[in-house]
């Protein structure tokens, strides 16, 4: 299947380049579209237009966060973007390490970038605000790379920051990175995402169960999930009253039909969504501690955040205590009055409010990992 973005931006291997567009042309039949975000055609063709402008690692000095980004697998364009916060912040802490965010943009799976300027600015005000370093990794994309592949990159994202961590205890020549890495408390890393990227950072945890020794000396201490994308086929009083809805609310980013489109490109083929990648309810997961597994509602706490006018809120609720029931140390917040993905997509009043609460929150989550 020939598989190209058109009329939309491409993030080359090297995140340094500019991105380029390329011409949109026609390519016949379309099987999938979500009006303004993604078109899928018959023939594996794929469109992404240019709804949120990508943007360089420039930040205004008076924030106190500096930006880079850096390659971690050229060969299939993984790459994060990291922020320090420095000056008052670091003057403050001496030389105290910092936990490290590791964050998944969301999208459904299938649209979004490291580099979209509202994940830039959401993710340098959480690192100025919350005293915490963070890695915002770039992830292959659906349909083209359907899940697990995103699943894959983010345990090749802890792989890549294992072997740097371990050069830096080893005292290997890392000095290009000691900019973030003197900084860096390896042993207190945060996994965390929101929507798509939540969804992510779920199920990355849940391989870490089971290969938790095998990333040492990392050390993951929670998880922050921001309106985690899960589904199933059954559905929930949210979703249920969206469908009676003449159109989802002006404050909510996700609609029931664009969030079944993601879900119909995102999954193996054939796969349903009781799948357990999007339902994870319907598969407990048991580690056994002969196997060295880290049961995470055992040793790894877990925040969720959830929006009152999302049709996630519902499934994201009962995500909570199911978790909460299985023994899982799991805290969430109730977000009223906005819907999902508003801490990066709306700037309304009442968003910018609790976009504000939601970083005090996640700080002081972070602080107790």
């Amino acid at each position: 299947m020939r598989t190209k973005r058109m009329a939309t931006i491409f993030v080359a291997p090297n995140p340094g380049l500019k991105p380029t567009k390329l011409e949109s042309q026609n390519f016949g039949v379309v099987k999938e579209e979500i009006e303004g975000l993604i078109k899928v055609y018959k023939d594996g063709y794929v469109e992404r237009p240019e709804i949120v402008p990508c943007v360089s690692s420039a930040l205004p000095p008076e924030l106190g966060v500096i930006s880079r980004d850096i390659v971690i697998d050229k060969s299939i364009n993984i790459w994060a973007r990291f922020y320090v916060p420095t000056t008052s912040q670091q003057k403050v802490l001496g030389n105290y390490k910092l936990p490290l965010l590791v964050y998944f943009h969301g999208g459904g799976f299938c649209v979004g970038s490291a580099a979209w300027s509202c994940y830039h600015e959401f993710l340098a005000k959480l690192a100025a605000k919350s005293s915490c370093l963070i890695m915002s990794v770039n992830y292959r994309l659906a349909p083209e790379n359907p899940l697990p592949a995103a699943y894959e990159d983010g345990f090749k994202a802890l792989s890549w920051l294992k072997q740097t961590a371990l050069s830096v205890n080893n005292n290997n020549n890392y000095s290009h990175h000691q900019w973030w890495t003197q900084h860096c408390d390896f042993e207190r890393i945060v996994l965390a995402g929101d929507s798509a990227g939540a969804n992510i950072a779920y199920n990355v945890a849940a391989r870490l169960c089971l290969e938790m020794k095998s990333l040492r000396p990392l050390l993951v201490k929670g998880l922050v999930l921001l309106q985690p994308f899960f589904g199933g086929e059954t559905r929930t009083g949210s979703e249920k009253y969206s469908m009676v809805q003449p159109q989802p609310p002006r404050s909510s980013a996700l609609s029931l039909a664009a969030s079944d489109t993601y879900w119909r490109l995102a999954l193996p083929a054939g796969a349903n969504r009781d799948h357990p990648w999007c339902k994870p309810l319907g598969k407990v997961m048991v580690v056994e501690k002969e196997k060295g597994g880290v049961g995470i509602g055992v040793g790894v706490p877990m925040l969720v955040c959830v929006s009152e006018m999302d049709i996630l809120r519902d499934r994201n609720l009962e995500f909570c205590s199911e978790m909460g029931k299985a023994g899982r140390h799991v805290e969430f917040e109730v977000y009223r009055g906005v819907g999902h993905a508003f801490q990066v997509l709306s700037k309304s009043q009442i968003s910018q409010t609790r976009c504000y609460e939601m970083v005090g929150r996640i700080k002081n989550f972070v602080s107790r990992c």
